[in-house]
């Protein structure tokens, strides 16, 4: 069991509590080393992953944020109500705004993740700050004026046009998946997935999934 409110003495800038973390990587012996570099620090408190909540930093180790990275975060951030850190390799330029997409605003490159850096990364995550690497900060200043540049230039569509979620929900209603399976996909409730349905549909002006897909395929979305 954690004590996330003992008092410590930290060093300025740090919090009079200890943070909960919980450190999950796909091969244990990046685990341990986080863990190891993490276990020097006052502040940290691990935790177990039954006990992820409201509170608890999540350090998600990963080579490339895949469906099954993406995924979990989608379910940590949204269900859970935790903070994550990202700790990866490579983030391809169609990844980047959904992993931002996720709620995910803290990431670390795995060549730079020392105990510094780590530590910088989970106390920026549990205030609820962005800490993102210099390079990625600006592809994603990059991706999102080339995004509003593209939306300005569809006439007739509302400036915000489909956001990520959207358009992944759509590319799996054009798969033939029906609400229960797009849920279980994406780590969604079935109500999110219907009101991710119905948010489009009535802004766009669209009659149904079908004529929703038809739109999202013919302006190039999916």
């Amino acid at each position: 069991m954690h004590s996330s409110l003992r008092t410590t003495d930290t060093a300025a800038g740090e919090p009079a509590h200890r943070i909960p973390v919980v450190v999950n990587a796909a091969d244990p012996v990046s685990r341990a080393g986080a863990m190891s570099l993490l276990r020097q620090q006052p502040v940290i408190d691990f935790v177990e992953d039954t006990e992820v909540g409201p509170g608890t930093v999540v350090v998600l180790i990963s080579e490339t944020p895949d469906e099954t990275t993406l995924a979990r975060l989608r379910r940590l951030v949204r269900s859970d109500g935790a903070r994550a850190v990202l700790v990866v390799g490579v983030i391809r330029e169609a990844q980047l705004l959904d992993v931002i997409e996720c709620g995910i605003g803290t990431i670390v490159w795995r060549q730079e993740a020392t105990a510094q850096r780590l530590l910088q990364a989970v106390l920026a995550a549990s205030r609820g700050d962005g800490d993102l690497p210099g390079d990625l900060l600006g592809r994603l200043i990059s991706q999102v004026g080339t995004l509003q540049r593209t939306a300005a230039n569809h006439s007739g569509v509302p400036s915000s046009g489909l956001a990520p979620r959207e358009v992944d929900v759509l590319r799996l209603v054009a798969e033939g998946l029906d609400t229960g399976e797009i849920a279980s996909k994406l780590a969604y409730s079935e109500r999110t997935v219907k009101n991710v349905v119905h948010g489009l549909t009535t802004r766009l002006h669209l009659r149904n999934r079908a004529h929703a897909v038809a739109y999202a395929l013919r302006e190039g979305y999916i």
